[in-house]
Formats: C-alpha cells, sequence, structure tokens
C-alpha cells in the first residue's frame, strides 16, 4: 500500500483508559513508521460562553487541560517521534475522518468516555474506521477475550483477511509492510463457503455434491496467487496461509488470540453503495478481535 510517508500518524485521546492505550501503540507504530506524531484531543462540546456573547459555532479551546497534561506526561521521554499536540471542538465521527486526509494512520481506542459502558466499540471508533482516508487501527480492551482450543503460532503475528474471489491490494501490503517492520509473522486467513449450496427446483438451498478437499484446495491456490508478488516484496516476512471452511469473521476472530494485529480490509465505494461501508466481516472482527484491528480503505479505483 502505497502511503506518504512525510504525513504523520494521528492517535485520538480522550483521557480514557481506552484512549491511553490506543496512545501507546500509536508512539511506538509512529516510531517504527519513522513519523511524527500529531496527538488529537476533540472536545465534544463547546466551552462555555461570557454572557452577552453569541457564537455562531463551538469555539477552539483556548486552553485544553487534556493536552497539557499529555504534553507534560510525556516530554523527556526518550525514544518517541516528534509530537505534536492538538485540540479541536466538534464531533469525533466528523473531525477525525476529515484529519485523516492528511494523516498516513489513525489509532483510536476502542470506546471512548462517553456512551454505554456495556458497548464493545464506540460510535467514534465505526465512523472513523468506516468514513477515514487513511487505515485506522483500533486498540481493544486488554480484557477482551476469544474462546477457543487451537493451538497459538509462538512469537509475533499479524494476521489479515484474504477474500480470494476478490482480493484486496491495498490490505494485502498494509498487512505485509506492517509485518516486516516489526519481524511479525504474516497469517493469511482465507475462508470458503461449506456447504456448497445451490437453489433447488422447489427454491430451496441444498448442499452440492462439491468436494470439500477440491474446494480447500481451490481456495489455497486462490491465496498462494493473491500473495505471490507481496511475497517477493517482502522476502524477509515468513507467510502462513490458514485455509478454513465457514464464517471468514469467526475464523479471523478465533486467530486474533495472542496476535500483534488483524488486518482487515473496508468494502469498496460501487453504484449500489456509493457510501462508505465497513462491510459484516469487518465490523464483526472490530467487535470481537482479542488484538489491535486495522481497517484498510481500498485503493482508489483507476
Amino acid at each position: 500500500m502505497s502511503t506518504p510517508h512525510n504525513l504523520p500518524v494521528v492517535a485520538a485521546v480522550d483521557g480514557s483508559d481506552d484512549s491511553q492505550r490506543a496512545l501507546e501503540w500509536a508512539l511506538a507504530e509512529a516510531a517504527r513508521r519513522g513519523a511524527d506524531l500529531r496527538i488529537v484531543h476533540v472536545a465534544q462540546y463547546a466551552y462555555p460562553l461570557q454572557p452577552g456573547v453569541l457564537m455562531a459555532g463551538p469555539p477552539e479551546p483556548i486552553e485544553d487541560p487534556l493536552i497539557e497534561e499529555l504534553r507534560e506526561k510525556l516530554a523527556g521521554r526518550e525514544g518517541l517521534p516528534a509530537l505534536e499536540f492538538i485540540s479541536r471542538t466538534g464531533l469525533p465521527a466528523a473531525v477525525l475522518p476529515e484529519m485523516s486526509k492528511e494523516a498516513q494512520l489513525v489509532v483510536l481506542g476502542s470506546r471512548g468516555r462517553g456512551g454505554f459502558a456495556s458497548l464493545l466499540l464506540g460510535s467514534n471508533g465505526v465512523a472513523t474506521a468506516r468514513d477515514a482516508v487513511c487505515p485506522v487501527v483500533v486498540v481493544p480492551r486488554p480484557d477482551r477475550t476469544v474462546e477457543s482450543e487451537a493451538p497459538v503460532p509462538p512469537g509475533p503475528r499479524v494476521v489479515v483477511g484474504l477474500q480470494t474471489e476478490d482480493p484486496d491490494e491495498a490490505t494485502l501490503s498494509f498487512a505485509f509492510e506492517h509485518a516486516a517492520r516489526t519481524g511479525a509473522k504474516l497469517q493469511v486467513v482465507a475462508a470458503y463457503p461449506w456447504p456448497v449450496l445451490a437453489w433447488s427446483a422447489f427454491g430451496d438451498f441444498t448442499p452440492t455434491a462439491v468436494d470439500q478437499e477440491a474446494a480447500e484446495r481451490e481456495t489455497l491456490n486462490f491465496a498462494n496467487d493473491a500473495v505471490a508478488e507481496l511475497r517477493k516484496a517482502h522476502p524477509d516476512v515468513a507467510v502462513d496461509l490458514y485455509v478454513a471452511p465457514g464464517d471468514a469473521a469467526g475464523h479471523l476472530v478465533e486467530n486474533s488470540r495472542e496476535a500483534d494485529l488483524v488486518v482487515v480490509g473496508r468494502h469498496r465505494r460501487r453504484f449500489t453503495r456509493p457510501a462508505p461501508m465497513l462491510g459484516s466481516v469487518t465490523h464483526a472482527v472490530l467487535l470481537h478481535a482479542a488484538a489491535p484491528v486495522a481497517v484498510v480503505p481500498p485503493a482508489p479505483a483507476d
């Protein structure tokens, strides 16, 4: 994925524990990329106005205690990228996608200070992942768990979802590049539907005679073809192809256990879908994955 390397990484903060974890992830990632880090606080409410003063809209805050606290906290800390601190007023769900136009990555926590405590993912995370121009990383809470008896591969690992019938080059490139930067193994997850269903003469879906071994072999061939060029471009990245029947979201969530990052794509805009869409698989992964999730927008159409 071609990303302007002179653009900063943006970290959204709001004083919550979730945003603090996202900030730490963004600090490390900006350092790995050799990029500046833009720390942004979007205050959702207008500050109190002076009596008799009429305002057409919310004013920009003169002082932002949260930003000043973070500035002091990070002052003198070694190994940090160049830092920029910004305060904005407005709705984070609108401001952050707008700021993504001048960023190579946006990082935020899975939930902010507002909303319901029982929510797995806040509305700002959904909106930013859906509408941002650049990739967005959503960092989950550390208590999010995935129940599975499958063994976890040793060592650092990046998991990426592959849609074999329509591979998204931007998503795969992002995953390969992150694995190369971090020295992680790349686990490519490709799911195929099983059982394969077809319309019957009575208008019902019935299983076909397609052999599962043949379906798995064909999916594996598609997956190999999809990553062949990126393997050549990143010869130091170890690639593990994980092919399995059933639900793609379930396999991605299951493999998110102890992963460094899960990378998924976003639907391309089409005539029948002119607005940005996350897609059901990406939405499910954002809700349930135990690792940070990167949502990558599709490359612009020619």
